[in-house]
């Protein structure tokens, strides 16, 4: 299959990431519940280099394993895909190979594999600290503001879904910076979901309707905030978010990602502002949206979503791998 330059981000490349992502989850399935973060990653890391190596782009690791080239694989910078003059889309990639390496070791839930692709440019280079952030769907994205009291925003969220504040369910992540942020919400009456990991797995419940999830608050990763920010534009959801910036040295790595505001509040077409966006996830092990990887006999089993912004298509596929053939049969 030969794309042009000019066919940039379109449904048969989507396929191809498509692939990426549940190569990565199969080979890191396999060490759910081992109590090996580390093995986990590792394992993620390596299907996900191996198999992008054979996608037809000019493609640039900008969100990636380590920010100052550390990693050994999926490093800031990385080249890879097919290979480039010309001939093949310039694309930038944001990966997280395996969302949730502790969710993983333990056997957790919503653990997942992750990529965010866009036309050259068009994801933010964000240094790898922390992030403040609120992610909501569709319906609250007018609705709430990142230095409103977080009472303020949940009555906004609430009149947006037409519900009461006691009926929204939001994830937090459960950290100890985050006890003030968990008593407020609480004082509202508002459920909280309190997780060890995942909140880009969060995010994306939070902009699908019936999920159960209603909003994500609080600091987490700042490269997981431009992978949210992806998924939003392409969902149609929001995410606000603010570089967390305490010391000088923060400073400076936000200058050399190119950052010049350090307390600019970001929204996800500043995040993420591509044209055409591709995200693709598949579950490792079972989450709110996506099944985990099951193995049988003859291969395994994978569900998987894939989302594009031009044109806003959202598809969930479930994929049967079938050892030793060429056959591999998608729902």
């Amino acid at each position: 299959m030969s794309i042009s330059p000019t066919d940039g981000i379109d449904r048969e490349l989507s396929l191809h990431f498509l692939r990426v992502v549940e190569q990565a989850a199969i080979a890191c399935a396999h060490t759910i519940g081992h109590g090996d973060r580390h093995k986990s990653d590792q394992a993620a890391v390596e299907a996900m280099r191996r198999t992008l190596d054979s996608v037809p782009i000019d493609g640039t690791i900008v969100i990636g394993e380590g920010e100052r080239d550390e990693a050994p694989m999926l490093f800031i910078g990385e080249k890879l895909g097919m290979g480039g003059n010309g001939a093949l889309p310039e694309i930038d990639i944001a990966v997280d190979p395996l969302e949730g390496t502790n969710l993983c070791a333990t056997g957790a839930p919503n653990a997942i594999a992750v990529l965010a692709a866009s036309e050259k440019g068009g994801l933010l280079h964000a240094p790898d600290m922390y992030m403040e952030k609120i992610v909501v769907g569709p319906s609250a994205k007018h609705a709430v503001f990142l230095d409103a009291p977080v009472s303020h925003n949940l009555k906004g969220i609430a009149k947006a879904l037409d519900r009461r504040v006691e009926d929204l369910v939001v994830v937090v992540l459960e950290r100890p910076r985050h006890e003030k942020l968990v008593a407020d919400i609480r004082a509202t009456g508002a459920r909280i979901q309190l997780i060890g990991d995942g909140d880009l797995s969060a995010g994306i419940a939070a902009a699908v309707a019936g999920s159960g999830v209603h909003a994500v608050m609080g600091i987490g990763g700042a490269p997981e905030g431009v992978l949210t920010a992806a998924a939003m534009r392409c969902l149609n959801g929001e995410i606000f978010g603010r570089l967390v910036v305490n010391k000088p040295e923060d400073e400076a790595r936000c200058a050399q990602m190119g950052i010049k505001d350090i307390k600019k509040i970001f929204t996800s077409e500043e995040l993420a502002s591509g044209k055409r966006l591709i995200f693709a996830a598949t579950g490792v092990t079972d989450g709110s949206l996506m099944k985990g990887v099951r193995f049988f006999g003859d291969g395994m089993r994978t569900s998987s979503v894939v989302m594009q912004s031009s044109p806003h298509r959202i598809r969930f596929i479930d994929t049967i791998h079938v050892h030793n053939t060429e056959a591999i049969v998608r729902f």
